[in-house]
């Protein structure tokens, strides 16, 4: 496959959103990845993180559609979706008290 088509092809994925993140191999530059979930949904990142292997995984929302998407991203800067969905609530629980269960 050529790198246009590959292109496209992702282009293709991302057009699809939030339905394709439980598709294998939802990855695209990062770039595309945030214009796409900006410009389609009104995403913003709400949060972010280190995984394994150095990966940046992040939140992205919008309180104005209710969708959020999580993402990880490689050290290459390719971003991949990993989960999204609807009904997003930003919340800000307090912990309990020490040996109390949460």
């Amino acid at each position: 496959m050529t790198r246009l088509a590959t292109h496209g092809t992702l282009a293709a994925l991302l057009l699809s959103l939030p339905t394709f993140a439980a598709a294998a191999n939802a990855c695209a530059p990062r770039e595309i990845v945030l214009d796409r979930l900006s410009a389609t949904y009104g995403e913003t990142r709400q949060s972010i993180g280190l995984g394994t292997n150095n990966q940046m995984i992040e939140v992205f929302a919008s309180d104005a559609t209710g969708t959020w998407t999580i993402t990880m991203t490689q050290a290459s800067g390719v971003t991949c979706l990993v989960a999204s969905g609807q009904a997003f609530e930003t919340l800000a629980d307090t912990l309990p008290p020490a040996g109390q269960g949460a």
